[in-house]
């Protein structure tokens, strides 16, 4: 989604020296004696209640989605400003709980055939927030919509373990031949293409979510507004969008598992900067700031830490910029590595993001592959950088570097990437004698532009969608989809259906290696470095789970 198993080393030096936030178990309530066999006497005007007469805290948490959702149709969906809103208002079979694990959640039973190929999910009497059943019908259309690329899902490819998904998106074989049956209204069947470990993690994922389908074939446009179109199953549901300025969510009576949900509301604002989120904060307008869609600005770390309020938690992300491989000069393979070997990384993390950042020589975080601390490239390789420029130049038939076109780096309005982008542009004069003009815009403007191609290179970055390396690696697989730098490789395509058949672990994780090193040698990406969680939150604030891919569940929150 734009932009674990356990804590890495980095990561826990820095996590004990500011405190690291540790994710509370939820509080059972304890019953309230009803053998009380007179009135309790009524506190005096003179008298304070007594503890247990005071008023329980207000269940409406306040927290900050910084940006506009592009999308809340959970099955078109590619950001995370959509992605943060839609994790609390739908769910699919399953759920990734407080261990990061997947959970049976619209699911009651899973059953998994012996070749490990055939899921059978038996569906809960679950219901959408108008009282309507969710059936298996609700999950194959969804699906089913997905895999039309009439409809223009970026995420279709998430789908493609499923039999002969792939086929019948590219219109190959008809729909009928999905490996998708519908047994009756509680029973799914879903054969998948190979043996896909972590299925069970897809199925969480909100391009697996089920839509009710009776509204969405009567209403293309349901999931635009909040209104009576607009239904979902998960723990909350959507009250009011007023657009480009806040989103409410209510406690969903009709969940299923409502009982675990304490939170009646959430107010989420769309604050597009992240002073004064932070000042709001502070002020007791907001119960969160940072993580998962905002950021901390940078000149509060140092204040945060000390005060030891700053939670940072390790998760699957790593920041990067792209090239758009079609546009001059970064058609140029070797003028793309001078642009990425000029960039001090060390420096950002240290001087300007102050966040326990890693520096990224690679795309694939050492949450899954350890080895890329150490990365596949030599940081702050100024010498190599204009070295391959001088060659890209000639290859181009660049004179000088001032006969090259003119360039722009183009980041979405906020004031970290700003800085980021100030010192990029400052290492690129520096280092390469490189004059580079800087293009910001408001992030749904800005992504537009982005998807459309309209681009030189642009900031971007990536948080895991399940924990596997293969999620950061098939974004690229083929043009098209979140693939946005037009870049395409078949060695590198090759590899990855290889790892598709590869059973042995060592084995397949051997191959997704080879396939990110022929990546990183073209770099249609420029890394710069490996990201976790950072925010701050009201000490009244429990049980906020956010997960090793970064992303935040409000379900089981509360006040106390």
């Amino acid at each position: 989604m734009f932009e674990t198993k356990k804590t890495n080393g980095w990561f826990s030096a820095l996590a004990l020296s500011v405190g690291f936030a540790t994710v509370l178990s939820a509080c059972s309530q304890s019953a309230t004696s009803n053998q009380q066999t007179q009135p309790a006497p009524q506190p005096s005007a003179e008298t304070s209640p007594a503890p247990e007469q005071a008023a329980k805290p207000a269940q409406v948490l306040r927290a900050n989605n910084f940006s506009e959702p592009t999308n809340l149709n959970p099955n078109a969906a590619t950001d995370i400003y959509s992605n943060n809103v839609l994790l609390q208002v739908f769910e699919g079979l399953t759920r990734i709980n407080k261990e990061d694990k997947p959970e049976n959640a619209i699911a009651q039973d899973i059953k998994v055939s012996d070749d490990l190929t055939t899921y059978t999910f038996t569906l809960r009497d679950a219901k959408w927030s108008n009282g309507d059943p969710v059936t298996a019908n609700d999950f194959d259309y969804a699906w089913r919509w997905v895999l039309n690329s009439k409809n223009g899902s970026e995420y279709a490819y998430m789908l493609y373990y499923i039999k002969n998904a792939e086929k019948v998106f590219k219109g190959e074989l008809p729909a009928d031949q999905l490996g998708v049956k519908v047994i009756d209204d509680k029973t799914l069947e879903v054969k998948l293409e190979n043996p896909t470990p972590f299925f069970l993690e897809l199925t969480a994922f909100s391009t697996y979510y089920p839509v009710h389908s009776k509204t969405a074939k009567a209403n293309p446009d349901w999931y635009k507004n909040a209104g009576a179109d607009f239904i979902s199953d998960g723990p909350f549901k959507l009250a009011d969008w007023k657009h480009k300025d806040k989103i409410v969510l209510e406690k969903n009576e009709n969940y299923w598992d409502a009982q675990s949900v304490k939170l009646d509301k959430i107010e989420l604002n769309m604050i597009n900067d992240t002073n004064t989120e932070l000042s709001m904060f502070e002020g007791g307008e907001l119960d969160m700031a940072g993580a998962p869609v905002s950021s901390i600005p940078f000149d509060a770390m140092t204040a945060l830490k000390d005060k030891g309020v700053l939670h940072i938690k390790p998760k699957a992300a790593t920041y990067w910029y792209e090239f758009n491989v079609d546009k001059k000069p970064f058609n140029n393979k070797k003028i793309r590595q001078a642009f990425a070997y000029a960039i001090d990384r060390k420096s950002i993390v240290q001087n300007i993001t102050q966040g326990g950042e890693l520096p990224a020589t690679a795309i694939v975080p050492p949450t899954m592959f350890p080895e890329n601390e150490q990365g596949l490239f030599k940081d702050n390789d100024v010498e190599t950088a204009k070295k391959l420029l001088a060659e890209g130049m000639k290859e181009e038939g660049y004179a000088s570097i001032d006969k090259m076109p003119a360039i722009t780096l183009s980041y979405n309005t906020d004031d970290a990437q700003a800085k980021i982008a100030q010192a990029v542009q400052d290492m690129w004069s520096k280092n390469l004698g490189v004059s580079v003009k800087l293009e910001n815009q408001e992030w749904n403007v800005y992504y537009d532009a982005i998807r459309q191609g309209n681009y030189q290179v642009a900031r971007m970055g990536w948080t895991g969608d399940f924990n596997d390396p293969i999620n950061f690696l098939e974004i690229f697989k083929t043009k098209g989809g979140n693939n946005h730098t037009n870049w395409e490789n078949k060695q590198y395509m090759d590899l990855l259906n290889k790892s598709a058949t590869v059973q042995d672990p060592a084995q397949r994780k051997a191959v997704l290696q080879d396939a990110e090193k022929i990546f990183i040698d073209d770099m249609p990406v420029l890394p710069f470095y490996f990201r976790g969680s950072i925010y701050t939150q009201s000490e009244k604030l429990k049980d906020v789970v956010i997960s090793g891919m970064g992303n935040a569940q409000y379900k089981w929150a509360y006040f106390e």
